[in-house]
């Protein structure tokens, strides 16, 4: 109680705050003493007096209109003790509340007309000890109130997902503590205020997808601490100031602005470097190349000339490299050097000659490589001829400006080069349009098949996301070895002799369109082939694209083809089935380790927590590691197959040629209807296989069989209620199998994730990598859980 009395004395001698926080606090000092013994009194026999900061908080829930079940605070003014929720965290010190988090979603908050956001921050302004402060997706709109920079203890300030417009206020320059900054997804317009270069601590400034404008203000250049800046999606225009003294940054990102024409000088420890679609003209900086963390690296979409800095090849960090969209010259080499770790490189629409380096492995089924539009030799697909480039490249050439000289017989050498450059002109034409012809013919008569130019859509996999509070926090995992053998074509009478001629004793499942086979090839290799019947009679060449999917469909965590074999009639090249070849998996579903009754062995809820890992890890890479992506997949648990090791292989998705008729009682949800643009369905599509693998998860929580969508609801519903409660009440709803060995941290993380997987809302799932992290924390809490639990060594 002394420490109640004690505050409100600093309160008091507080001018600014005692107008709004205290009531009846404006009396002559030597009163002051006397009335808060008063108060005590009062607290000592009374319960009815609230403490300030408690009325504060009942003050801005009535602002927001909260639902009466989100929280006890009109019973319980012990809020520091209050459990948090999925829209509200409170954290405490001494008493003192030192973050508040508020979270909206499609149906909180309801803001009234008149909602007041001044009013919002001088009641937050009542928190003295605040030192983080969020405020996301709450449709807060107009000016963001000066009021701000009364939160003097502040640290880390989150307001994205907004409708804030206007300039960004000063007042925020007087938050001298401030260490994050993210306003990203507002209305914010003006410039950029040079301010900000004097807030001393500042490591995260995020001001993506604004109305900003003016140039980049050179005050950030002195920024020292600066980890991450983005200012992307903005209307900044001009040069980019020298960069080289932030020698702390490790995220730039400058994408969709008006930048250029020159580049400016990095530091050396930058890991992403985005540049993408602004107005650089000039070659970039030769210094990119001793950055040797650098793993991403976009400059797409600008327009740069010059030779293509080789040297960038060789990075050794490097794994995303994208110059498409330029006019970059030279010519590349088959036995050039370049980086191992290199997983995707887009050297498309630029003006290179040449052989693309065998290194780069651009016909390798681990890493993307697209090259269209450039002058390469003639065995890529999608080049210009060669004179082309070099056209181009003479057009875009930067000569030196020299004044002319008047000469009397100007008009005569004026009239020779006008003439010449008419024929010169016709002739290169001639040239152009005679070898296009017999470009076209040779692959008319050429019947290899070559690697396609994949340009549906690139989202790469490795790519760093910045979530709440400006956390980087995943890299997509590196492929291993996938201990499989080379995609290649089979002969029908190897088919057979792996059957046995195709024996009803080898079946090991059937589909809607043929069977599948149990095989053995000659080297002893255990196959699952598939037999696809195919209604009508095609030529082999019909598939040829649907076959290249299939072949990049490798990874450690799907089940992956081996080849493909035609039955073809003899009178002619149609055929009516195809074969798939694919690697067993003999370890069953993953509902018998999970979920099944009568198995004897489950998995612990470390092992879970893995498996769900690698699940998302396998529909990721659907999604992103081949173009176009693999989307509306439909997956269900007993689509998931485990091998001998116990790694999940994802077995079914929704490729055309391996496409099953689903039932329309399945688990799932129904594909996305029309929308705006093609980035809109396949975001949708996207969240729709996040969907479904909520409710793999949920089968793997509660430890039973989901066989409905009414189980889907009442189970999803039973893990909402369960996130409010203590962890006894937790464990409670989950597998008893593995309900005494998790940690409760471990397993309300999971719950959480699952739950935002079932929102019946799309925007409302989180993004696959959101989901990885979050699983990867999990399983790291568990970890911690398990180290804490064994017994010291001075114990035993």
């Amino acid at each position: 109680m002394f420490n109640q009395e004690n505050r409100w004395i600093q309160i008091s001698t507080n001018a600014t705050l005692s107008i709004s926080c205290v009531a009846s606090m404006d009396k002559p000092r030597r009163f002051a003493l006397p009335f808060l013994s008063l108060l005590f009194l009062i607290f000592h026999y009374s319960e009815q007096l609230q403490p300030p900061q408690f009325e504060t908080l009942l003050k801005i829930k009535n602002q927001f209109n909260f639902p009466p079940d989100l929280s006890g605070w009109n019973d319980n003014p012990e809020f520091c003790n209050s459990e948090p929720t999925q829209i509200l965290t409170l954290s405490c010190y001494e008493d003192n509340i030192t973050q508040f988090r508020l979270t909206g979603n499609r149906w909180f908050p309801n803001l009234v007309e008149d909602f007041s956001t001044s009013t919002l921050f001088s009641n937050l302004a009542c928190f003295p000890s605040l030192k983080v402060l969020s405020l996301v997706s709450l449709g807060l709109r107009g000016p963001l109130p000066s009021e701000i920079g009364r939160l003097s203890s502040l640290e880390i300030l989150n307001i994205s997902s907004n409708s804030f417009d206007g300039p960004i206020p000063a007042e925020i320059s007087f938050l001298k503590g401030l260490q994050t900054l993210v306003m990203d997804n507002n209305r914010f317009s003006g410039k950029v205020p040079e301010w900000l270069g004097f807030l001393p601590a500042l490591s995260v400034l995020n001001l993506r997808n604004n109305s900003l404008n003016g140039s980049f203000p050179n005050a950030l250049s002195a920024l020292v601490n600066l980890r991450i800046l983005v200012l992307s999606e903005n209307n900044l225009s001009g040069l980019v100031p020298k960069l080289h003294k932030l020698v702390n940054l490790q995220v730039l990102d400058l994408e969709d602005n008006f930048l250029g024409p020159e580049s400016a000088s990095f530091p050396k420890k930058l890991v992403s470097l985005v540049l993408r679609k602004n107005k650089f003209q000039f070659p970039v900086s030769d210094e990119l190349s001793s950055c040797y963390q650098l793993q991403k690296l976009d400059i797409s979409l600008n327009e740069f000339v010059g030779p293509f800095p080789l040297s960038l090849l060789t990075v050794p960090s490097l794994t995303y490299l994208n110059i498409g969209g330029n006019r970059f010259t030279g010519k590349l080499l088959h036995d050039m050097p370049c980086n191992a770790q290199l997983k995707f490189l887009n050297l498309s629409e630029n003006r290179l000659t040449g052989e693309l380096p065998d290194c780069l492995g651009y016909d390798s089924k681990e890493s993307v490589v697209l090259y269209g539009g450039n002058c390469l030799s003639r065995k890529y697909r999608q080049q210009h001829v060669e004179p082309f480039c070099h056209t181009e490249a003479l057009a875009v050439r930067i000569l030196p400006h020299k004044k002319e000289e008047k000469r009397p017989y100007s008009r005569v050498v004026l009239a020779s080069s006008m003439v010449g450059g008419v024929v010169g002109t016709m002739a290169i034409f001639g040239v152009a349009f005679l070898l296009v012809k017999r470009e076209a013919l040779h692959r008319n008569l050429k019947k290899i098949s070559h690697t396609r130019l994949m340009v549906h859509r690139i989202l790469p996999g490795n790519t760093l996301q910045l979530l709440k509070d400006a956390r980087y926090i995943y890299e997509t995992m590196k492929l291993g070895a996938l201990g499989i053998p080379p995609y290649r074509t089979f002969v029908l009478d190897e088919i057979k002799e792996a059957t046995n001629n195709f024996n009803a004793t080898n079946i090991i499942g059937e589909g809607s369109n043929g069977q599948v086979y149990k095989g053995w090839l000659t080297d002893g290799t255990t196959v699952a082939i598939r037999n696809l019947k195919v209604k009508k009679r095609h030529s082999v060449q019909s598939y040829t694209n649907q076959l290249e999917l299939v072949q990049k469909l490798r990874h450690c965590h799907l089940v992956s083809a081996i080849g493909h074999c035609f039955d073809c009639c003899q009178n002619d090249s149609s055929f009516s089935r195809i074969f798939l070849v694919f690697e067993y998996v003999p370890d069953g579903t993953l509902r018998r380790y999970v979920s099944d009754v009568q198995s004897k062995q489950k998995f612990t809820w470390t092992q879970r927590i893995a498996a769900a890992i690698e699940v998302a890890g396998g529909i990721q890479f659907l999604h992103t590691g081949i173009t176009p992506g693999v989307y509306l997949n439909q997956l269900k648990i007993t689509d998931i197959l485990l091998d001998h090791n116990l790694h999940v292989k994802i077995s079914k998705y929704n490729l055309p040629l391996l496409a099953e008729n689903r039932k329309s009682d399945e688990i799932g949800i129904s594909p996305c209807g029309s929308k705006e643009n093609m980035g809109s369905i396949l975001n949708c599509e996207a969240r729709n296989d996040v969907y479904d693998f909520g409710v793999i998860l949920l089968e793997m929580v509660v430890g039973r069989a989901i066989v409905s969508i009414n189980d889907v609801h009442i189970s999803k519903d039973i893990l909402s209620v369960s996130l409010t409660a203590d962890a006894m009440g937790r464990k409670s709803v989950v597998d008893p199998s593995v309900s005494k060995e998790c940690s409760d941290d471990s397993l309300k993380t999971v719950m959480e994730v699952c739950v935002r997987c079932l929102s019946n809302e799309e925007c409302d799932r989180p993004s696959l990598e959101d989901v990885i992290w979050n699983l990867q924390f999990a399983a790291q809490l568990q970890q911690e859980s398990n180290n804490n639990q064994e017994t010291p060594l001075h114990l035993l």
